[in-house]
């Protein structure tokens, strides 16, 4: 058995975005081996790498300035 402590950060919804409920969150877990996140967004769970994370980012960054 083995026993490991994580980050775990967890905020209101409401403040990123226009159609938030009161009751929306965003919870965000690092793993216990620092590679990746678990994500929940009211309820969805998420489950990125640092890899695929990076890659969401990245892609994100070039449709927002791309015709920039």
């Amino acid at each position: 058995m083995e026993i490991t402590k994580v980050n775990q950060i967890t905020d209101s919804l409401k403040k990123y975005t226009y159609s938030g409920k009161d009751s929306d969150y965003i919870t965000l877990t690092e793993w216990a081996n620092g590679e990746g996140y678990d994500i929940d967004i009211k309820g969805k769970l998420i489950t990125l790498s640092d890899c695929e994370l990076e890659a969401i980012n990245s892609l994100t960054l070039a449709l927002r300035y791309k015709n920039n």
